[in-house]
């Protein structure tokens, strides 16, 4: 390797887990690192004292450097303890999701090859009738009755007293930077998720070398679940910072801001629809009494300007994945800068190509699937776990394809358009169903909504949208369709609307637009041409 390759990875004790929180247990012991909403806060001494006692565990279960470990756990105290313990031993964290179960949750487990698993008791029922991979046992964070899974060894998760001597939790080698820090599943989609390898230098990467507007005094609200790499990334930014951050069990509108206050929080990462639930809460005169002073908006839509305006923060973004490490990003953003998609512009190392479908570059202001490399060794993902074939179509030609649709304007700044799969195409248009749907939720009754393509007699496709109402509001589909017109081209205002209660989602939270697209137009579907309701040319 050459050397000026060398020189733009990371240092080791600037990125490996283990070697950033023993630095700040001495640098800063007693200040604080994290403040568990409601609940206890630990300084950087306790943290890494309880660290070393949960190690030491893992330690006598055998596991080893380079072993994987599997961790099913919401937010909190014992899942921030053991991901923090695994990485410690040099060991290889592989968090699961909350909320999967069957198949999908039985594919992570075959793939994960994790003899040992820490899981919180209220999980173990959903392995009851499903295989298990190789994983051999079980330790449950809470004692008592543990219900009993075939094959398996449970016992409770009991960390000693006091620490163990340091000797006892030597390693073998150092722990590299280009070591294996994690394996994240990808939602699945359209199919099996895919496990995506992490390196310690792609999580620095992704999250402390991303955030220059970030400082140490700072404390940064985790109200995302860590199995997300969303969240992840901002913990290991406060870590590496020698910061501070809080953390709650689960995104809340109705105490949200609760937290907000009374954990002094002042930068969040805002994901998905969270902007847009607390902006539709009613107006307080305490919309701008709190101590947050930056949000991070992803994806950038339409709420974003108005979240900024109503609650008085500083406005950033940035566009990530699992597989990549936050390529572009934006920040603080001005009233001169609120165009919808909105992602910034390459950071260091990034290169980027908004590319057609044979990979070839696409002019400034034309719309093409965004391709990434990096000029940083181990800056993007080492592959996917056990899926060469995946690993190989994702990298092709020497660059990740992300599988969504940007467009560049000619200041150099990279605009999300939609993910590749979801355009649709309506007499002789495109549609981004990101843009739809932002006007969709701009209703004052609308609290989600996904746009879809369903097939047409007539031409290339038809508009299907569903929406959920906003809690105690009814949405009128009349009503909604001509808010639409007003505000959309005549090809972008949907045919159908149908209203549900829920949307379906994946355990990740994201939402499965082909589970609508499947079922298409149903018998509960309203159709603005069958109500006879016609539309100004």
């Amino acid at each position: 390797m050459a050397e000026d390759a060398v020189s733009v990875i990371p240092a080791r004790d600037s990125c490996v887990l283990r070697y950033m929180l023993e630095h700040w247990a001495v640098a800063r012991p007693d200040a604080d690192f994290v403040r568990f909403w409601p609940g206890e806060g630990w300084s950087y001494a306790e943290t890494l004292a309880r660290v070393q006692r949960r190690a030491a565990v893992l330690q006598r279960e055998g596991v080893k450097q380079g072993d994987h470990v599997l961790c099913w756990m919401g937010n909190g105290p014992d899942l921030l303890t053991t991901w923090f313990a695994i990485n410690y031993l040099g060991a290889v964290y592989i968090p699961i999701n909350t909320a999967a179960r069957g198949r999908p949750l039985a594919h992570i487990l075959d793939n994960a090859d994790a003899r040992l698993m820490i899981a919180e008791p209220d999980f173990l029922e959903r392995l009851s009738d499903i295989a298990t991979g190789k994983v051999e046992r079980i330790l449950v964070t809470e004692a008592g009755d543990l219900p009993p899974v075939a094959g398996l060894s449970l016992s409770p998760l009991l960390d000693p007293d006091t620490p163990p001597p340091a000797e006892s939790l030597a390693l073998e080698r150092p722990i590299e930077p280009w070591d294996s820090q994690a394996i994240m599943y990808t939602s699945g989609t359209t199919g099996p998720s895919k496990g995506v390898v992490f390196s310690y230098v792609q999580l620095y990467t992704m999250g402390p070398d991303a955030f220059d507007c970030i400082a140490q005094d700072d404390i940064c609200m985790i109200c995302g679940p860590i199995f997300h790499c969303g969240s992840t990334l901002y913990v290991y930014a406060m870590l590496a910072l020698g910061g501070s951050m809080a953390m709650i069990r689960e995104f809340k509108t109705g105490t949200f801001w609760q937290a907000v206050r009374e954990t002094e929080s002042s930068v969040v990462l805002l994901l998905g629809v969270m902007a847009n639930f607390l902006l539709k809460a009613p107006p307080t005169p305490e919309d701008k009494d709190h101590p947050l002073r930056k949000a991070f908006v992803v994806p950038f839509g339409e709420d974003a300007p108005k979240f900024r305006d109503r609650f008085g923060v500083e406005l950033y973004t940035v566009y990530n994945m699992t597989e990549i490490a936050s390529p572009i990003s934006a920040g603080p953003i001005h009233s001169g800068e609120d165009d919808l998609g909105l992602a910034g512009r390459p950071r260091p190392w990034f290169e980027l190509r908004v590319a057609d479908a044979h990979d070839q570059e696409v002019p400034r202001g034309e719309v093409g699937e965004l391709l990434v490399r990096s000029h940083r060794p181990w800056a993007l993902m080492k592959g996917y776990y056990r899926n060469a074939e995946a690993t190989v179509e994702a990298m092709r030609n020497g660059w990740f394809h992300t599988g969504d649709a940007f467009r560049q304007d000619p200041d150099g700044r990279f605009f999300f358009v939609d993910r590749m799969k979801d355009v649709i195409r309506r007499r002789g248009e495109n549609i981004s169903s990101f843009e739809l749907e932002a006007e969709v939720v701009a209703h004052p009754d609308v609290k989600e909504a996904v746009a879809v393509a369903v097939p047409s007699a007539h031409s290339e496709d038809e508009v299907l949208v569903v929406v959920t109402p906003v809690p105690g509001a009814t949405i009128d589909p009349e009503a909604l369709t001509l808010f639409l017109a007003e505000r959309l081209p005549r090809f972008m205002v949907p045919r159908y609307l149908r209203i549900t209660d829920d949307l379906p989602k994946t355990a990740s939270g994201k939402l499965q637009k082909h589970v609508l697209r499947q079922d298409g137009v149903t018998a509960d579907t309203w159709d603005r041409e069958a109500a006879g309701l016609k539309l100004k040319r």
